[in-house]
């Protein structure tokens, strides 16, 4: 017999899924509304108000220090590698300039600056516009700004992917798993048909541990609380010149960029205080 669309999100959402390190993950249906995926939180773990990332890209010499990264990150998190670009699943990646920070670009930039490759990640927006269009809430915003992905609840529809100006999301077209090269046991991984992105590493944050990609970057990437005027991403935006992705679509990134602090303030730059 046939099961109804409704009911199978209802039972889809009342799987209990156990997972290691103390973490479970399940959703419940309260007052008719499917609620978001919740953490066992360790005692230990990580608090704050709304968590984000400075980027110091004068701290990166080149595309390898990105991909080194990248790789850490994708390693950490089961991320598959697949050789056809069009299945390609990605949750950090590098772009140039121009694609990174459209229309922030001067004709007087420094070269330096022009043609260097940027490391990009889902900017875990406050006003994020995944989260608006997902008609499951398989998408959702944490208390603490972290934009989540509940893949059990991912019904494949892809509004996600359109509504995000970043292209911070991937679409599993086929089997990840075959791909994945490594296999790290203590975190999930996905099927086909979902989508996927950075989740900025809560599962080390609920241990008391910071995201993968700010340990191993020799301090290149800092994570913190900006809501904490003493933290250490709110020293560094009020001391450096920052700069953060699409800044007029009103999405309000969490991640922000520092650009050669010998740099001039150029025309369209956005600098964050």
């Amino acid at each position: 017999m046939a099961i109804k669309r409704r009911e199978f999100l209802k039972i889809a959402g009342l799987t209990l899924a156990a997972g290691t390190g103390g973490l479970t993950t399940f959703s419940a249906l309260r007052n008719g509304i499917l609620e978001a995926a919740q953490y066992n939180r360790d005692p230990k773990g990580l608090k704050g108000s709304r968590w984000g990332l400075v980027i110091d890209m004068a701290r990166f010499q080149d595309s390898k220090a990105i991909q080194k990264i990248s790789e850490i990150c994708h390693k950490k998190h089961n991320v598959p590698t697949i050789p056809n670009p069009r299945h390609e699943i990605k949750w950090i990646w590098q772009e140039g300039f121009e694609h990174a920070f459209p229309g922030q670009e001067s004709p007087y930039m420094a070269d330096t600056m022009r043609h260097q490759p940027y490391l990009v990640l889902c900017n875990h927006c406050d006003n994020p516009p995944c989260v608006r269009v997902c008609p499951t809430k398989a998408t959702f915003k944490r208390a603490d700004g972290i934009v989540m992905m509940d893949m059990h609840r991912c019904i494949g529809c892809r509004f996600c992917m359109a509504a995000c100006p970043y292209g911070a999301r991937s679409f599993n077209f086929i089997d990840p798993r075959p791909f994945v090269k490594e296999l790290n046991r203590e975190f999930p991984t996905r099927m086909k048909g979902v989508v996927e992105k950075c989740t900025l590493c809560y599962e080390l944050l609920a241990i008391g541990k910071p995201p993968a990609c700010a340990e191993h970057s020799n301090g290149a990437i800092v994570f913190g609380d900006l809501k904490d005027p003493n933290s250490e991403v709110r020293k560094l935006i009020a001391s450096n010149f920052t700069i953060r992705r699409k800044p007029d679509l009103g999405t309000m990134p969490s991640v922000f960029y520092i650009v050669s602090g010998k740099e001039e303030r150029l025309g369209g730059h956005e600098h964050a205080g």
